[in-house]
């Protein structure tokens, strides 16, 4: 805690920790009324880093102080010893400024599962009206899609002969070419879609902060880290931060909004005296509640790297080689606003099943016409694809948790990846499918050679073994402080924390499970559910 006795900050209606993918919506909705005051707290800098806006500078945001809180897991026993660097957003528009810039909803049996666990108001047919609320499609419309809303979503605006190739085996292995995969289904193999425009990065905060910044009603303070929620008695009544080195306190009169994703949001809970109790006497910290849910259920999408040395293709690998490969690459960027340096990290997707028992795709490819040791290093320096496998709804769960009770420390993330025995069966099953598929006669021409993991592992065990060398997160952290009416829930269905007034939770880790595909969307559609909730309540207040 603070040695210093806070400084009275302001008084305000709503106070929104975070500025990322929920934040800026939440910031946008509550301070459309000219009448709520609204102050959005950024622990991280503005997004004036260049690398930001060009797609393919995610390479030199993440694991950079500048705009990465730098991360990592514990040792991660199913990873064979490994720690993993863990990307967050440490900057205006939270992770929506650094990650792959994919637009994925999910599938409509993910919600429908958090209706079946007694989550109402949040099945498909509910809550897709709100993905359609702020979108912006290029080119579709109608009842699936919206456009004239803030959240660009285009084509990406590159070709690679090698990844329609792939699509195509991928159909001779009885998996159909899909045009839309966020309708309902994902199914299919088609070239992901992104939150772009015109070759540019569209982040939540370029989406919904830059339109409104310059509202009389809200305000955005960047480089302010919150030490704790203020209560009286059962009520959140504001906050304590930290902006230039001095605490300060904001009171809070309607609600206290926690935004801060599913390692941010948690962390502040416990701090704050809410968590697991053993946990929180750990570390001298007053119980206002124990809440054994915050930071538990950490759930998060594992990618298996399969790597295919190829020929008779042009890749990346080749292509940005010397100097004047890279000059080439760059001026096409500089006129057109294509070519490599438009790309998102992955661009063609597959979903399937693993195993025929699945009602829906239970896996997801990313293919990437490139290939590399680990993020990072540079690309090889001969012709390869990365097929990358993951599972979209792992059955392990981790946590995470306080490791002081000092607001500046870093918290313990453990993700617990490939404990769960159908997770394992799952990354088995999945690098043999990746197999099949480089196996298939479209791909013959290119005479794929496996070089990770490498064709030495073959028995189940030994392709356990090979999933915990080459397993590596695709940053989707959900599920730490669940939605739900069990013991281990969090938040209320309309996202308000149990046992307290004026509080709610309103990011990815409210999922009680995590959805098919890529969170960014599914984010930007909780957050613009709850401002239509808390306005709502807002209404009915008479406020």
């Amino acid at each position: 805690m603070g040695a210093l006795s806070p400084q009275h900050f302001a008084e305000v209606d709503y106070v929104v920790v975070g500025a990322g993918s929920a934040g800026c919506v939440l910031a946008n909705r509550l301070s459309a009324n000219p009448k709520n005051r609204v102050l959005l707290l950024e622990a991280g800098g503005r997004d004036n880093y260049h690398w930001i806006h060009i797609p393919v500078g995610y390479l030199y945001c993440i694991d950079n102080p500048r705009t990465d809180w730098q991360f990592k897991t514990v040792s991660e026993k199913g990873l064979n010893g490994r720690q993993l660097i863990y990307p967050r957003g440490k900057v205006l528009g939270g992770c929506s400024s650094i990650n792959g810039m994919i637009y994925m909803r999910g599938q409509a049996a993910d919600y429908d599962l958090w209706r079946q666990l007694g989550n109402r108001g949040w099945g498909w047919d509910e809550v897709l009206p709100y993905f359609k609320k702020h979108e912006d499609h290029a080119f579709r419309n109608g009842h699936y899609h919206g456009q004239g809303g803030e959240l660009r979503v285009e084509k990406q605006r590159l070709h690679w002969d090698i990844l329609d190739a792939v699509r195509d085996a991928a159909e001779e292995l009885g998996i159909p070419k899909a045009d839309d995969v966020n309708a309902g289904t994902n199914e299919g193999a088609a070239y992901f879609e992104v939150n772009q425009r015109g070759g540019v990065r569209w982040s939540a905060a370029r989406a919904f902060l830059e339109p409104v910044k310059k509202r009389d009603n809200l305000q955005i303070l960047t480089g302010a880290q919150v030490e704790r929620i203020t209560f009286d008695g059962a009520r959140a009544t504001g906050l304590v931060f930290h902006h230039q080195g001095k605490p300060r306190l904001v009171r809070a009169h309607k609600e206290t909004i926690l935004a801060a994703g599913a390692i941010g949001s948690p962390q502040i809970l416990q701090l704050s005296g809410i968590g697991p109790v053993e946990l929180l006497k750990q570390h001298g910290i007053e119980v206002r509640r124990n809440a054994p849910g915050v930071g538990a259920n950490l759930q998060d999408h594992l990618q298996l790297r399969t790597i295919f040395k190829i020929k008779g293709a042009l890749t990346l690998n080749e292509m940005q080689k010397g100097i004047w490969g890279k000059a080439k690459i760059a001026l096409e960027y500089a006129l057109k606003r294509s070519g490599p340096m438009s790309m998102a990290p992955s661009q063609l997707g597959i979903f399937t099943r693993s195993h025929e028992r699945y009602e829906t795709p239970n896996i997801e490819y990313h293919v990437q016409p490139l290939s590399l040791e680990k993020f990072g290093d540079r690309l090889h320096d001969f012709p390869a694809i990365t097929v990358s496998v993951c599972n979209l709804r792992p059955e392990s769960r981790g946590r995470v948790a306080i490791t002081s009770n000092d607001f500046k420390e870093k918290p313990e993330i453990r993700p617990n990846y490939l404990t769960a025995q159908e997770d394992q069966e799952v990354a088995i099953a999945s690098i043999r499918h990746a197999r099949r598929l480089m196996a298939t006669q479209r791909m013959a021409r290119f005479a794929p050679q496996e070089i990770k993991p490498g064709l030495t592992y073959q028995s189940d065990e030994e392709l356990v073994e090979a999933a915990g060398d080459v397993g590596t997160t695709i940053f989707h952290p959900v599920g730490t402080a669940k939605m739900g009416h069990d013991p281990m829930s969090v938040v209320s269905d309309t996202l308000e924390l149990h046992g307290f007034e004026g509080l709610r939770v309103v990011d990815a880790s409210i999922m009680p499970t995590i959805t098919s595909g890529n969170t960014h969307a599914p984010v930007t559609m909780i957050a613009e559910k709850a401002a239509e909730m808390i306005l709502g309540d807002d209404q009915r207040r008479g406020s």
